[in-house]
């Protein structure tokens, strides 16, 4: 019977961890084909780049959408909803015409796809005992941050030995199994609930409560405006890698995977400073590094004597601090609330995306044939956060101060 249970849990995480990293594996493992693409479609690397841009563009929309559905519907109806959407539109992309064409079908392709992320997250809750949400989570969790490492290297290799069309081809295949996974082992964990509105003004009024709450606007945006620098290097990557420095596609898989370690190794070193430090230190050295990591960066690039070891050593080191800061600023930015945490989950998760990509749009309209674009925008989005950090938490101090001064003003009035 224990065994029984075991093996039923397994597949269940098996099939929530596939569906937390559709959205991942989709971003990272075409990244190797950008120049296939461009050529195939006789267009240039920066409208290519606009597909990425377009795809950051549906997953962050479509994660508001989904909240809501997920609730009024229950959770399988949506996420068969959603994934439909995502077969058919990764179908288009593999026998696209045109970038144009591409640029809108990877739009409905991430608006389809995200509804993976966010139905694992609200699944973990109904299927599993609170006390093993984190272990869970830590698990579906750690296939999201190995995904960088094994999508490009996979993407890679099949555009090198079979061409570009079939990294989409290998993504249809997955949808497939994932869809027959769901229908058979995937249980329904939450009825319908018809009485959950889907009108604008209840949800949006959920929103703008969360948003407008001080501690929640000054570390989402912080975290989110960090993040986008890594939006940045992801969609300015292939140009600089495989057309500057002259990597092959699976070259620039491995180089992708070595730099993808160590954000995860950071992420899990967080974990020990935690013992020592607050996540406000944290944060803020994170910040402070990664800024002048980002400004070297952008020198090197500007004055004409970046090779491509110090390059990959220095973006590394870059995406070490953004290791540190993912984790903290979320925690912060979700510590004020309990039974809205679903909403504020969901709004901190379309902010990341949605300045992810106006960066990575960013980079592709600043390309100049070097790598100046890239870097820059990376070291904008690090300075950027620090001094929202900074801004922002002179707005809580303050707040705090006057809530303070207001229950004292309460409590002599009771007394009198």
């Amino acid at each position: 019977m224990k065994n029984a249970t075991t093996q039923k849990n397994f597949y269940l995480i098996l099939i929530l961890g596939l569906l937390t990293a559709i959205g991942p594996f989709s971003i990272d493992m075409y990244l190797p084909a950008f120049p296939d693409i461009a050529k195939s479609l006789h267009a240039s690397i920066s409208q290519v780049m606009l597909s990425l841009s377009s795809f950051f563009i549906g997953i962050s929309a479509g994660q508001l959408i989904y909240g809501p559905l997920l609730e009024r519907y229950g959770r399988k109806k949506p996420l068969y909803g959603g994934l439909i959407i995502y077969l058919f539109a990764s179908i288009g992309c593999a026998f696209a015409g045109s970038v144009h064409a591409l640029i809108l079908l990877r739009l409905l392709q991430a608006v389809g796809g995200c509804v993976g992320m966010v139905a694992a997250r609200a699944m973990v809750r109904d299927l599993f005992e609170v006390k093993e949400n984190a272990k869970i989570f830590s698990t579906l969790m750690l296939v999201v941050a190995v995904s960088p490492i094994v999508a490009p290297t996979v993407g890679g290799y099949i555009t090198a030995i079979l061409g570009w069309r079939y990294v989409f081809a290998m993504l249809i295949i997955i949808t497939i199994l994932i869809l027959a996974g769901i229908y058979f082992l995937l249980p329904e964990s939450k009825k319908p609930d018809p009485d959950f509105s889907l009108r604008a003004g209840p949800i949006l009024k959920n929103f703008s409560s969360v948003i407008r709450h001080p501690q929640f606007s000054t570390h989402a945006f912080t975290g989110a405006v960090a993040y986008a620098g890594l939006y940045a290097y992801i969609s300015g990557s292939p140009y600089v890698f495989m057309e500057i420095f002259k990597v092959s596609e699976k070259q620039y898989g491995w180089i992708f995977a070595f730099i993808a370690m160590g954000l995860i190794g950071t992420s899990q070193v967080n974990n020990i400073f935690l013992k020592k430090y607050t996540s406000e230190q944290i944060i803020q050295a994170a910040l402070i590094c990664q800024s002048i990591t980002g400004i070297i960066l952008t020198v090197l690039f500007i004055s004409g004597i970046g090779n491509l070891l110090l390059t990959i050593f220095l973006i590394f080191i870059f995406l070490c601090c953004q290791g540190f800061l993912f984790p903290n600023t979320s925690a912060l930015s979700l510590a004020p609330f309990g039974h809205n945490a679903g909403s504020a989950s969901a709004l901190l998760g379309a902010i990341q995306l949605s300045i992810g990509a106006c960066a990575s749009a960013i980079v592709s309209v600043l390309q100049n044939k070097t790598a100046v674009p890239m870097s820059g925008v990376m070291a904008s989005c690090a300075t950027a956060a620090l001094m929202l950090f900074i801004f922002g938490k002179k707005i809580i101090i303050q707040k705090a101060s006057i809530e303070t001064i207001e229950e004292e003003e309460v409590e002599m009035i009771s007394t009198l």
